[in-house]
C-alpha cells in the first residue's frame, strides 16, 4: 500500500507538469517500478503526443531498463482503443510488464476497459484510491465525460471578513500583485475564462494571461450578456481578432432587428455571438447549463475559469456548476456590511442548505492566503505541486 500510494503521487506530480498542455485529453502520469526502484517514467506531454505509459516505457530502454516482470504505476486506465496513439495496453502487453496499479477508471466508452484487457493477457490489473493526488488528476475530464460539461473553477479575492469589493465596488487590488500573478498563470492553462456583462461594464477587463513567461494555451473569454449589453468599444470586442471572444446572450436576441447591427459589428470585429434558452439555472434570464455545454460541443472546452462578480457566481454555485474554487485571503479587514460577498442570489435559510466544499490545498501568498477548494476533494487544477 504505502508503495501504491508514493508511486501514484509521483505519477500525478508528472502528469501534473502538462497542465494546460494536454487538454482535452487528461493530464496522464505513469512509473515504472522493479524491486522498489524507479526504472522508467513517463506523462503524456501534449494532445496527440505518446501516452504516459508508452513514454515509461520508452524512459526503460533509455535506461537501460527491462520492464518485463516489473509494476506500473499510472494515474489513470491505460486505454485499450487506437486514437491519435496506439492502444497503451498494447504495449504494456508486448513490454510483459507483471503487473498495472492505476488511480481513476477511463469514463470514455472507446478507450476504458483497458484494465479487462489486461487481465485477459495475464497482467495483473487493479485500480487503487491509496493516492489522492492521482485520483483527482484526471477530473475535469471524467468530469465532462460524464456530465457532458466543464470543470468550472471558480477565482475570486476576499478579505479576512469575507468581502471582495467595498459597498461602491472598489476591488483593485484586494490581493497582493504576487496573488494576481498566479492568477494569470492560471489564466494561463485553463480552456476558457467566464465573465458577466456586469464586469465587463464596471472594469473593461482583458481576461487574458499577461506578464506569463509561456501561455500553454490562449483561452477562450467568454461573456454572459443575456441583452446583448457589450460595448463596442471595449478592451474585450477591440482585441476579438488576438484573442477568442465569445458572447452568449438571450437565443431570441438573434433573429430579431433590434440587435441586428450590434450583432454584425460584433461579428466584425470578431466576437462569436451564441444565443441560448432560459432555464432553471439562470443569470439575467440565460440557462448556464446550456452555455456551459455549448463551449464543450462548440469548441471542446474542458475547463473554465469564472471570474465574475457576485450575481454570476451566485447562479453558477446555486446551478451546481462549480467544481473547484480558488480563494485569495489578503490580510485587509472592511467590516462593512453593505461591502460585497463573492456569491448572492441564493436563499440559505440554515447552514445545510449551504453548498459545502473541501480544503484540498492551502498555501501562503506573499501576504496573501491561496485557498483551493473542491467539491469532492482529491485534486485541483488551480494549484501546483
Amino acid at each position: 500500500m504505502h508503495e501504491a500510494a508514493s508511486m501514484l503521487d509521483m505519477a500525478a506530480r508528472l502528469g501534473w507538469r502538462s497542465h494546460g498542455l494536454v487538454e482535452p485529453n487528461p493530464m496522464v502520469g505513469a512509473v515504472i517500478v522493479r524491486d522498489g526502484r524507479v526504472i522508467g517514467m513517463g506523462r503524456h506531454r501534449r494532445y496527440g503526443g505518446l501516452h504516459a505509459e508508452r513514454e515509461a516505457l520508452a524512459d526503460c530502454a533509455r535506461r537501460g531498463e527491462n520492464p518485463r516482470g516489473a509494476m506500473v504505476y499510472c494515474t489513470l486506465e491505460p486505454c485499450r482503443h487506437t486514437g491519435k496513439q496506439p492502444p497503451c495496453t498494447e504495449a504494456l502487453i508486448e513490454a510483459g510488464v507483471a503487473g498495472v496499479v492505476y488511480a481513476c477508471p477511463d469514463p470514455a466508452p472507446e478507450s476504458g476497459g483497458g484494465a479487462a484487457v489486461l487481465r485477459e493477457a495475464g497482467i495483473e490489473a487493479h485500480l487503487s484510491v491509496a493516492s489522492a493526488l492521482a485520483s483527482g488528476l484526471a477530473a475535469p475530464f471524467v468530469h465532462r465525460v460524464r456530465t457532458g460539461l466543464p470543470w468550472v473553477i471558480a477565482k475570486w479575492a476576499q478579505t479576512i471578513d469575507g468581502r471582495i469589493a467595498t459597498r461602491t465596488g472598489e476591488s483593485q487590488w484586494i490581493s497582493g500583485e504576487r496573488s494576481r500573478a498566479r492568477v494569470h498563470r492560471l489564466r494561463s492553462r485553463v480552456d476558457a475564462v467566464l465573465a458577466g456583462i456586469g464586469t465587463v461594464l464596471a472594469d473593461d477587463p482583458m481576461l487574458n494571461a499577461r506578464s506569463v513567461g509561456k501561455v500553454r494555451r490562449v483561452a477562450r473569454r467568454v461573456v454572459i450578456d443575456s441583452d446583448l449589453d457589450i460595448p463596442i468599444d471595449s478592451k474585450l470586442v477591440a482585441t476579438a481578432r488576438e484573442v477568442p471572444t465569445t458572447v452568449i446572450c438571450a437565443q431570441e436576441l438573434l433573429h430579431v432587428r433590434l440587435t441586428e447591427e450590434k450583432r454584425n459589428r460584433l461579428t466584425v470585429a470578431g466576437v462569436e455571438v451564441l444565443g441560448v434558452l432560459g432555464g432553471a439555472a439562470t443569470a439575467g434570464w440565460l440557462d448556464l447549463r446550456s452555455a456551459l455545454k455549448l463551449l464543450v460541443d462548440r469548441h471542446d472546452v474542458t475547463t473554465v475559469l469564472v471570474e465574475s462578480g457576485p450575481g454570476l457566481l451566485g447562479s453558477l454555485m446555486e446551478a451546481q456548476l462549480v467544481q473547484e474554487a480558488v480563494v485569495y485571503v489578503a490580510p485587509l479587514l472592511l467590516g462593512d456590511e453593505l461591502a460585497r460577498g463573492a456569491a448572492t442570489g441564493r436563499v440559505a435559510a440554515s447552514l445545510s442548505s449551504g453548498i459545502r466544499f473541501q480544503l484540498v490545498r492551502q498555501r501562503r501568498v506573499g501576504n496573501d492566503v491561496e485557498l483551493i477548494y473542491r467539491r469532492h476533494g482529491g485534486w485541483t487544477t488551480g494549484a501546483e505541486v
